[in-house]
């Protein structure tokens, strides 16, 4: 059956066909479908958006769609990480073929595809010759928690240069951001001009003047960064940023909920990288949030889903759903006597902070 409905359905979860966007949403509406509305759909089964109901095999019940939002992120961010560290290695051998060559060839590079920016002014020199030739569009991620009001400040000049040119500004953050004032004010500043988004994980930052100039940074603590001018490398970032733009949710649209009572959305978040073996300093950095914050949320789950121990906390994550690989359940019945389904081990609490 995969392999018929990949033939006739060649698509993701992320774009069903109409057949099948019908049949999942009277799945989710109605809870659980005859098996026979699926026959037409096999692509439904081979994405795992339906499943057998284990009550009666003769029905279908629909994987949450919170669930399904889940896995269709962490795919795509474990996509664009990989696209990254591709993006690394191009350039590092780029840089060291260029170096083979004289001095003046190096220099004549620099104005070429890819160039190497040293230095906080050098970036924002660069960085204002790209807004004022800018004319249409200005796409951004900005990864983190709340952004701090000097960071807002330093760009407020580029920003309000292209207000006043008519030019559309799209903003990515995290969903921890919503909680920062200083971005509230700087939207209501900009009124229509910049649409901000978010969601639970974004990519490294990243910057795009009318899809023909991108920066990204080149070193951990952004000294360093690069200028891509390459249409194959610019218009790769262009989809990516469309593609996490069409999956976040938008500023003032509420968090979607867990389904499971007593855990946030944030914590669900949190759950689901705990599952994946994530220390609570790297779960942190992910989701914008310190260490300390982090912590809190764990402490909150435990207590939530009755676990005396991480190992424990790790067997009750995946038997609600919390893991992304299961249908979310009662907490209640989750926190019942009997043998747990799986055990899963969580990593043991760090000492490292992030700021």
């Amino acid at each position: 059956m995969a392999g018929h409905g990949a033939d006739e359905h060649p698509h993701g979860a992320d774009r069903l066909c109409e057949a099948g966007d019908r049949v999942y949403s009277r799945a989710v509406r109605r809870g659980r479908v005859p098996r026979e509305d699926a026959e037409p759909v096999p692509c439904l089964l081979d994405l795992a958006l339906l499943h057998p109901d284990p009550d009666d095999m003769a029905w279908l019940v629909p994987t949450a769609p919170q669930e399904v939002m889940t896995r269709l992120l962490r795919g795509l961010y474990d996509e664009v990480s990989a696209s990254q560290r591709r993006v690394g290695s191009a350039v590092a051998a780029f840089e060291w073929y260029a170096g083979l060559g004289p001095q003046r060839q190096a220099a004549a590079a620099e104005g070429g595809a890819i160039r190497v920016l040293d230095g906080l002014s050098r970036i924002q020199a660069a960085m204002d010759e790209a807004t004022e030739a800018c004319t249409t569009e200005v796409l951004t991620v900005q990864p983190g928690g709340i952004r701090p009001e000097h960071e807002l400040t330093e760009g407020l000049h580029r920003a309000l240069a292209l207000r006043g040119r008519g030019v559309r500004m799209r903003d990515l953050y995290t969903h921890v951001a919503r909680h920062g004032q200083g971005l509230l004010n700087y939207l209501e500043l900009m009124g229509g001009t910049v649409q901000a988004r978010t969601l639970d994980e974004v990519i490294d930052r990243l910057i795009l003047f009318d899809r023909t100039v991108a920066f990204i940074p080149a070193n951990p603590d952004r000294t360093l960064a690069l200028e891509l001018r390459h249409p194959a490398l610019v218009q790769y970032l262009v989809t990516v940023f469309e593609r996490l733009w069409r999956l976040a949710l938008p500023l003032t649209a509420p968090l979607p909920d867990t389904g499971i009572k007593g855990i946030s959305h944030r914590e669900q978040s949190i759950a689901a990288l705990l599952a994946e073996g994530h220390q609570d300093a790297v779960i942190a950095e992910r989701l914008g949030i310190s260490v300390r914050t982090c912590r809190a949320h764990i402490a909150r789950l435990s207590e939530t889903l009755g676990a005396a121990s991480r190992t424990q906390l790790g067997v009750r994550i995946a038997q609600v759903g919390l893991d992304g690989t299961s249908r979310p359940a009662d907490v209640a019945a989750a926190a019942g006597s009997g043998p747990p389904a799986a055990s899963l081990t969580l990593p043991d609490q760090g000492s490292r902070t992030v700021r």
